[in-house]
């Protein structure tokens, strides 16, 4: 999926005690990388700390370190989530290999939200809210109506109240930080889609397929 360019800001508002969402164009449809996608990628410069902290899960001092980016609305991420990433987490994160670390980049606002939630969840909540968010994008994502019940059914599993839920979408300096995230991703990295993954800083040319990243993994281990 091409990435769109953040060009101002998302209004998050509550109309009638309802969490909804108000986009102003937050999210255009222009590509918005300003670095050649395949130019080198400098691993110290990947791993700098960024406006909002790592989700990372896996060993500090594992030899590879996978950096994906991803939207909460792209399918194909979603795909990745519930196909593969269950496969590397067993190979390669549970046994030591490999830290993986999650960082957002939203293709429109309601993948905003939802990097959001993920975050005002907290702790040892956030990566696993990632996971179901991605198990049931169909129910939230793709609706017809407005999305904002079906998430507040989701984000409820996680502890979320109404007053909670509300607070946090209408957080505008959390949103300020997933935006500056994203265009630190499309200027210094080149992102330019979702998923995106980068291996020991080299991106990763092959498709998101458990075949893909055992080849890949493979030839950084070898290294």
């Amino acid at each position: 999926m091409s990435a769109p360019s953040p060009t101002r800001r998302t209004l998050l508002r509550l109309s009638a005690g309802t969490a909804t969402l108000l986009a102003t164009g937050a999210f255009a449809p222009a590509a918005y990388a300003q670095r050649k996608a395949d130019a080198p990628v400098s691993l110290d410069e990947l791993m700098k700390p960024d406006a909002l902290p790592d989700l990372v899960l896996g060993k500090a001092d594992a030899p590879v370190t996978i950096v994906e980016y991803a939207s909460m609305t792209c399918g194909h991420c979603a795909n990745f989530h519930n196909k593969v990433f269950p496969s590397i987490k067993e190979k390669y994160i549970d046994t030591g290999k490999v830290r993986f670390i999650m960082r957002e980049f939203p293709l429109d606002t309601l993948a905003a939200a939802a990097s959001m939630l993920t975050r005002c969840a907290g702790g040892d909540k956030s990566v696993p809210l990632i996971g179901v968010l991605f198990a049931k994008q169909e129910e939230w994502a793709f609706v017809r109506n407005n999305a904002v019940p079906e998430l507040f059914k989701i984000a409820k599993q996680a502890g979320f109240t109404q007053e909670s839920f509300d607070k946090c979408l209408t957080d505008q300096a959390l949103l300020d930080k997933i935006t500056q995230g994203r265009e630190r991703a499309s200027k210094s990295f080149g992102v330019d889609a979702t998923p995106t993954f980068f291996i020991n800083g080299k991106r990763m040319k092959e498709g998101p397929t458990t075949e893909g990243f055992d080849k890949a993994i493979g030839e950084v281990i070898k290294s």
